[in-house]
């Protein structure tokens, strides 16, 4: 048994996270008064942070998996004395308050990623501990363990179940990751009872197939030693990473401990009484926390900001030694590229062979891998088709393996998108590393949960998705995402970006590398397109931009990606009539609408008929275009151009589109207002 101490801090958990939530009248008190002694055993014992510094480089990562039950870590940072106070604990779930519904990257503080949707969390940790394996792998030299922190979940039945951990586990388990520790609340409780109605696996044997090791508590509730001593055999497991399986009761202390009640709804005000009684708190009294439980978590605060104290001599001491490898690591951990390094993007005229975006994604990739060497990135099993690999790459791999080192930076995913795309929000939420990750752009929906984390976390990740249209031809409407973008355009903080040619290709891994809060989508052709006339790196920081201008047009031609030549060349037949045409190309909408008033309208003059040719869904094209040449169906399977050519997506259907158009506004005897030219 604990000491007297130790015991009253993990009651005190339990009773605050029943107030807490109770306080709120929503939320889930059972799964954090489970997890009490493993979060008091965790942080007591293992996991060192700096409350004054929640930034600090080599701090242990915590992920709570099961996000639901936050009230947990929120008690934890404010006993650990993060900015994070009883009143901020009385506002749990309130608008803008420090602790909303779920953890939230960047909004609390000592919340490392963001969770909620179930399998994420675990997932981003594996993106965390192969962080730290990289970097340790750089950076680390003999007697300098710059980077040795370890990684801990927290994560439930339902993180389980998901198929995003399970993808990602097997990743973690194939690398080796051995400073990835899993703490798994075995309650068999989920929202529709008892988990024997779902989810009856045998666990331990599916993670031992996975290459983890894996330890059972049989008294999570009560034996507080147990816990302590797996997390210390999973420490001392180097070459595996460990899951612990730790048998609890969820809601522990309730009078419906053990029963799904206490799941996701607040404790009845006689129940949270009951538990008081029981666990010798005062049961009139609210949010209480013991002095000496105050002072217990004080003291090791105090051992915490010694323990980055003696990194940070570590730190002086290695920039003596390794003066260039000190000044990466700085410029790294302060968030800067490196100087001059958009200087390393390739540029090409109207005279260069058309070439696939896709290819030139690739040239891209292979220019800024030298310069901007915390790039790190792979494909999910599509290195040949997305182009993802430089030819000097070394893959992330074990060094056990023979197939790499642990300081390679391409990564081989296999067939997991949705854990290469949660995987890499982890290795964004680290420090000091840039992730991007290839699929085909039809898979982004496969994974789109952790792309929605990307952009609600604030993340640079950077997708780089092929194969981006009706272009991709003979693979049919399965494999043609049409709709795909509009999804991504309707999503805030994300930038979705289709480059028509090599300098716009250039352009937009310009603006996702500058932009280091937002993910950006990379649509590439797997056609070859034709290096444009006016195409421009730095104008695509405009979002859209001027090809060809013409003063007083009878008509604007807008397009992206692979229409832009389309576009181009439909002006061409109708300037072949005397019609005077100003052609655009838009490689990312979103970042045109950021753009002045005066500047939208120098693209889009008013007053004149507006044509946009894209080989997608014309949904969001309203907000730019009078009339939409493009898809309102899925594709079709055929050679590429007979595909183009089914759904009039050509040279020929825009210029009719456009001298239809003009012919109707002169009818009705005016041109409305686009929502994009409104001030």
């Amino acid at each position: 048994m604990v000491n007297t101490v130790e015991a009253t801090a993990v009651n005190t958990i339990r009773t605050l996270a029943a107030d807490v939530v109770h306080g709120a009248n929503s939320g889930h008190p059972g799964a954090p008064m489970g997890c009490a002694p493993m979060a008091q055993t965790l942080f007591s014992k293992f996991i060192k942070v700096n409350p004054k510094n929640p930034h600090w480089a080599n701090r242990d990562r915590f992920v709570l998996s099961n996000g639901h039950a936050c009230a947990l870590q929120y008690i934890m940072l404010h006993l650990l004395g993060f900015d994070v106070t009883m009143d901020d604990l009385k506002k749990f779930r309130a608008i803008d308050s420090k602790t909303p519904g779920h953890p939230e990257r960047g909004w609390t503080e000592g919340i490392e990623v963001t969770t909620g949707p179930l399998g994420q969390g675990v997932s981003n940790a594996v993106g965390l501990a192969l962080a730290q394996a990289q970097l340790g792998a750089t950076f680390n030299k003999p007697g300098f363990e710059i980077f040795n922190n370890d990684t801990y979940v927290i994560l439930g039945d339902g993180c389980l179940q998901e198929g995003v951990a399970a993808e990602a586990v097997s990743l973690a388990g194939h690398w080796k990751l051995g400073k990835l520790i899993a703490l798994y609340d075995d309650n068999k409780i989920t929202i529709d009872g008892d988990t024997a109605v779902s989810f009856t696996e045998d666990v331990q044997k599916r993670f031992e197939s996975y290459g983890w090791q894996v330890l059972v508590v049989a008294d999570g509730d009560n034996d507080f030693e147990a816990i302590a001593k797996a997390v210390e055999q999973a420490k001392a497991e180097t070459e595996k990473p460990t899951l612990i399986k730790i048998r609890t009761t969820i809601g522990y202390g309730s009078q419906h401990q053990g029963e799904e009640k206490v799941h996701g709804s607040p404790l009845s005000a006689d129940d949270i009484k009951n538990v008081k009684q029981k666990f010798g708190f005062n049961p009139d009294e609210k949010y209480v926390v013991p002095q000496q439980v105050y002072d217990f978590w004080a003291k090791r605060a105090e051992e915490n900001a010694k323990v980055e104290a003696e990194w940070n001599e570590l730190v002086a001491k290695y920039q003596k030694e390794f003066p260039t490898e000190a000044a990466e690591l700085k410029r790294r951990l302060a968030g800067k590229l490196p100087e001059g390094w958009e200087k390393a993007l390739p540029r090409f005229t109207p005279s260069d062979p058309a070439v696939a975006t896709r290819k030139l994604s690739e040239t891209v990739l292979t220019a800024l891998s030298d310069v901007v060497p915390e790039l790190i990135g792979g494909s999910a099993d599509l290195t040949g088709s997305n182009l993802t690999r430089w030819k000097k790459a070394v893959d992330f791999q074990h060094p056990s393996t023979g197939l790499g080192q642990y300081d390679g930076r391409y990564v081989r995913y296999g067939v997991r998108e949705h854990a290469m795309f949660a995987i890499m929000n982890g290795i964004a939420a680290y420090q000091g590393l840039i992730p991007f990750g290839g699929t085909f752009l039809n898979f982004l929906t496969y994974g789109w949960g952790a792309t929605r984390l990307s952009a609600v976390s604030h993340l640079r990740v950077i997708y780089v998705m092929t194969h981006d249209s009706i272009g991709l031809g003979e693979d049919g409407p399965t494999h043609q995402p049409i709709e795909t973008l509009a999804l991504v355009r309707a999503t805030p903080n994300i930038y979705t970006m289709r480059p028509a040619d090599g300098n716009e290709t250039s352009g937009c891994y310009l603006v996702a590398l500058e932009n280091d809060h937002r993910p950006s989508v990379i649509a590439l052709s797997r056609q070859n397109l034709p290096q444009l006339e006016g195409s421009n790196i730095e104008a695509v920081r405009k979002g859209g931009y001027v090809l060809h201008a013409e003063q007083k047009p009878d008509v604007v031609l807008a397009a992206t990606g692979s229409e832009v030549a389309i576009a181009v060349d439909a002006a061409k037949l109708l300037e072949k009539e005397g019609l005077k045409v100003q052609t655009v190309s838009m490689p990312i909408t979103d970042l045109f609408d950021e753009q002045s008033h005066e500047y939208k309208l120098s693209v889009f003059p008013q007053n004149t008929p507006v044509v946009s040719v894209e080989a997608l869904t014309v949904f969001g094209w309203q907000q730019y275009s009078h009339a939409q040449v493009g898809m309102t169906t899925f594709g079709a399977s055929g050679p590429i151009k007979d595909v183009y050519a089914k759904f009039k997506i050509t040279p020929e259907n825009t210029a009719n589109v456009a001298k239809d158009l003009i012919q109707h506004f002169k009818k009705i005897g005016q041109v409305p207002e686009l929502p994009c030219q409104r001030q």
